[in-house]
């Protein structure tokens, strides 16, 4: 009999949005049986919010100090001896999973199978490759438990509505010793998770500097809008990684994309394939970014963006 387990993603406090739309996938999958494991030192709040999902079978709480902080060292042994009685093992395709889960599936001893975006059946995924640019159907092998990561991107957030109950466990495995936390350093932007928000404001490296993304901030803040950035834009030190909009960045769904002094390249563009509307302003009307776009701009930007702001 087939079930799954869904390693919750939070902060402590909030259930990431991540975790609903990994459950969407998982649902794809066809089977009765889902469960959502949450590891925190405190995991009461975010397990009474993973048991409101629609689909959640149960919630099992595993608390410890340890998992106060998020080390994969120490997470990773907890998944696997949880992991047992289950079939299926999925986190979403985030910073936060890509750390944790490929730890866990070697100590399973499998392969990962990595940003699933199409559930076909319950062994068989589609996965993007070549920086999106082909899609590869991967069959994992009867007998052999599935360890998986979900784009997040391409599926919808699941609803509330559920009622899981709540079951308590031990945690079962002991510290490895040899990581150990020392401190969290973020950056001072405010606003919307660019992860999640369904408003994107980026730039580019036709921003010119870091006073030059003063207008992308205060578009941002005028829309209720998170800030990205691309590749070109943070290797010039304009704006932190964090920001990073790409392949090697965050893959986001925005419902409005703003791509400002962006040129379009393919890692680029793999980050925002499924994004809602996209808007873009480039001086070059040659620029790739408008090939996706719904809506261009050609023109300067930093004329336009102020023009833009105004009307909004």
């Amino acid at each position: 009999m087939s079930r799954v387990l869904i390693i919750a993603e939070h902060d402590g406090e909030n259930l990431s949005p991540a975790t609903a739309k990994t459950l969407t996938g998982a649902l794809g999958l066809g089977v009765s049986d889902i469960d959502i494991a949450v590891f925190a030192a405190d995991p009461s709040g975010v397990a009474e919010q993973a048991a409101k999902l629609e689909g959640v079978t149960r919630v099992l709480t595993v608390q410890h100090d340890d998992f106060e902080h998020f080390l994969a060292a120490r997470l990773a042994p907890e998944i696997k001896a949880l992991a047992g009685d289950y079939s299926h093992v999925l986190m979403p395709s985030t910073t936060y999973g890509k750390d944790v889960l490929p730890r866990a599936a070697a100590l399973i001893g499998v392969n990962q199978v990595s940003d699933i975006q199409e559930v076909i059946d319950e062994r068989t995924f589609k996965r993007p490759i070549y920086a999106s640019n082909a899609i590869v159907t991967v069959k994992v092998d009867e007998g052999q438990p599935v360890v998986a990561t979900i784009r997040t991107a391409s599926f919808a957030a699941a609803g509330e509505g559920g009622s899981a109950e709540i079951e308590s466990r031990d945690a079962q495995a002991e510290d490895p010793g040899h990581t150990r936390w020392i401190k969290v350093e973020g950056g001072e932007g405010e606003g919307p998770d660019l992860a999640t928000a369904p408003v994107v404001v980026s730039g580019g490296r036709a921003m010119g500097s870091s006073e030059g993304f003063d207008i992308i901030y205060s578009l941002a803040k005028k829309l209720n809008a998170a800030v990205g950035a691309s590749r070109a834009a943070v290797d010039a030190g304009y704006v932190p990684n964090e920001l990073q909009v790409g392949q090697t960045g965050k893959i986001i769904a925005p419902d409005l994309y703003f791509a400002i002094g962006i040129s379009g390249a393919i890692q680029h563009l793999t980050g925002i394939k499924d994004a809602g509307t996209i808007v873009a302003i480039n001086k070059d009307p040659e620029a790739p970014i408008f090939e996706v776009a719904d809506l261009g701009l050609v023109g300067d930007l930093f004329e336009l963006v102020p023009e833009l702001e105004k009307k909004v």
